[in-house]
């Protein structure tokens, strides 16, 4: 008699279980690249799962999908990316998506007003001969071409808090009962970047007339708002090295002492920066536009955002 008993309370937990993930898994978050990720792990913290797309050590400019990929994106909950103009990879697939599943950074509302140029391709990656010989070279060119805009939105602390505010609101459609977690985290979120923007504009005080170069034209929105002095950029684009006679250009700038500091990143260290500053007195730095090393989480993109001011900082003040 006990023996059933047993039996049917086993019978019963297990049916219990088996019900338990039948039903529907948390609202999955999937954002593009790494700092994007940790916009929305900022909002999601304690309410769902946040799954980034792009890996470690990938490049956002020649990404190309992968089948488990488009079936994270048709399984997500949510999307939150930059738009097709950064991660063309993405944009066949999240055309698909309802307007409820999709949080695109470049066509948030008060957005378009605070977008900047792009800087226009190299000229002289045109007239290089290696360039003009290379038909591969053209055509990967023209496919990585950003558009009129530069679309490194997560650079900026302003775009980013739009983004948050963004997640938030429809995360709140999606699961209206976490309303106080998800207000809690919204409000710290906003808080911590405040807070981190004023501890940011104290540390780069100092060296804002620093000029410096930096590998590619990712970091123009972190550059205009903390005031920062670029003297320029190697490439638009860090899957096409730069051509000779921008090389020339940049070597004779380095030697006029036209720059302190010249930054390459851990995704892309070319030989090149360390040929052009050889024999010169600029420092080398390493600046990370993906913050490859912090894992996501509440407070990740003001740890963004402080590691990319201490890289500046840093080279810029010799220490």
């Amino acid at each position: 008699m006990l023996h059933k008993k047993l039996r049917t309370i086993s019978m019963l937990a297990g049916a219990t279980v088996a019900a338990a993930l039948a039903l529907p898994a948390q609202a999955a978050v999937v954002a593009s690249v790494k700092p994007v990720g940790f916009i929305a792990a900022a909002i999601a913290d304690g309410v769902t799962p946040v799954d980034i797309l792009l890996p470690d050590g990938a490049s956002e400019h020649d990404y190309a999908l992968r089948p488990s990929d488009i079936k994270r994106l048709r399984d997500a909950d949510l999307v939150v990316w930059v738009g097709p103009e950064m991660e063309a990879f993405m944009s066949k697939s999240v055309a698909t998506l309802p307007a409820q599943k999709n949080v695109e950074m470049g066509q948030l509302p008060g957005v378009k007003s605070l977008l900047l140029k792009g800087a226009d391709d190299d000229e002289d990656e045109h007239h290089d001969e290696h360039a003009v010989a290379s038909a591969a070279h053209a055509h990967a060119h023209e496919h990585h071409h950003h558009g009129e805009y530069n679309m490194h939105l997560w650079m900026s602390p302003e775009i980013s808090r739009k983004t948050a505010i963004a997640i938030h609101a429809k995360l709140l459609e999606l699961m209206p009962a976490s309303k106080d977690k998800l207000d809690a985290n919204l409000q710290h979120f906003e808080a911590e970047l405040a807070s981190t923007d004023a501890k940011i504009n104290s540390q780069l005080a100092p060296v804002k007339h620093e000029g410096y170069f930096v590998f590619h034209d990712a970091y123009t929105y972190f550059e205009k708002h903390y005031g920062l002095n670029p003297t320029g950029h190697f490439t638009v684009n860090p899957e096409i090295q730069p051509g000779a006679q921008r090389l020339h250009q940049i070597r004779t700038q380095l030697v006029e002492q036209k720059a302190v500091c010249v930054f390459a990143e851990p995704q892309f260290r070319p030989a090149v920066i360390e040929a052009v500053a050889r024999g010169t007195k600029v420092r080398s730095g390493t600046l990370d536009p993906l913050g490859t090393a912090i894992s996501p989480g509440k407070d990740s993109y003001v740890q963004f955002l402080t590691q990319l001011s201490s890289q500046y900082s840093s080279c810029l003040k010799g220490d």
